[in-house]
């Protein structure tokens, strides 16, 4: 295990302890699901793919929920926001690569739109109210950050933040991050898949099979699994 790895689970420890002094269970437990964005992307009939890049803490648990996601075709764990040159898990955990953990989503927009999308990210991926950190990881490689490829999912991520925020469906300010999309650099392959290949994992049962329950609960429609 690396150092990296060794730093979150020693994180995961003192929330598990934590945890078990308090009378709640499981890390997605107060999931928000939110209203349908008002602005968003209409389909075209000669496009049957397009991807997405979003960043909500550690990619295990944001990869497993896009996977199970009616509409989407591939989720791929990986690095944005930095160079080439530093898109390592060793390196990205230090916090000072300018990179977040994230996952490019594959999805067909014919079958599930950018904005609904933006939705299950906001309501069950991830808490967008905690500034550089997600449950027991912190760091700024785990940021909240929608990372858009053109000025279109630009305009959407935006109009779509703004509307929560006038409909204060948060108890505190979003602090999610849009920004330009510079690359994106596929993880390492253990992480690839990696809630569905150690299901059992403490890390795993706490902070993320949470996430894809929540998924089933608020959006059955768009739950498939797998």
């Amino acid at each position: 295990m690396n150092v990296a790895s060794m730093s979150r689970w020693a994180r995961l420890t003192i929330g598990l302890v934590a945890a078990a002094l308090l009378p709640v269970a499981g890390a997605a437990e107060n999931a928000t699901v939110l209203p349908k964005p008002l602005k968003d992307i209409t389909a075209s009939k000669a496009m049957t793919s397009d991807t997405a890049v979003f960043a909500g803490g550690c990619f295990w648990g944001v990869e497993a929920v896009f996977r199970h996601t009616r509409g989407v075709t591939k989720a791929v764990s990986g690095y944005a926001g930095g160079s080439a040159a530093t898109a390592t898990y060793e390196q990205i955990g230090t916090g000072t690569t300018g990179h977040a953990e994230s996952v490019q989503v594959t999805y067909d927009p014919t079958k599930i739109s950018y904005g609904e999308l933006l939705r299950i990210f906001f309501s069950v991926v991830h808490d967008p109210t905690q500034l550089n950190r997600q449950g027991p990881d912190v760091g700024t490689q785990y940021r909240s950050a929608i990372f858009t490829r053109n000025d279109t999912q630009k305009e959407i991520a935006q109009a779509y933040i703004a509307q929560l925020t006038a409909a204060k469906a948060f108890p505190a300010p979003i602090v999610t991050e849009v920004t330009p999309l510079p690359a994106f650099y596929m993880a390492e392959a253990y992480h690839q898949d990696y809630l569905a290949r150690h299901p059992t994992q403490p890390y795993i049962v706490y902070n993320d099979l949470p996430k894809l329950d929540d998924l089933k609960k608020h959006f059955p429609e768009r739950y498939v699994g797998k």
